[in-house]
């Protein structure tokens, strides 16, 4: 039996931002990491920081998503 499960669009987007959440720890970690390294691969970092700075923009337009607009 194939239970189906439907999400709102808003529990879609939650889902989706702790995801992108910890792809962010971890891309923060990976980075930590290599900075250590004796001789850290600069290619690499760059690439790495770039990833991780979409992403955070990512994150920041789901949270306006789930924001709601205040009228002050």
């Amino acid at each position: 039996m194939n239970a189906h499960i439907e999400m709102d669009p808003e529990e879609v987007l939650r889902v989706k931002l702790e995801v992108l959440r910890r792809e962010h720890r971890d891309l923060d970690e990976a980075i930590h990491a290599l900075m250590e390294a004796r001789h850290p691969d600069q290619l690499r970092l760059v690439r790495l920081k770039k990833h991780k700075l979409v992403l955070k923009d990512e994150i920041a337009r789901i949270e306006d998503k789930l924001t709601p607009d205040i009228i002050a």
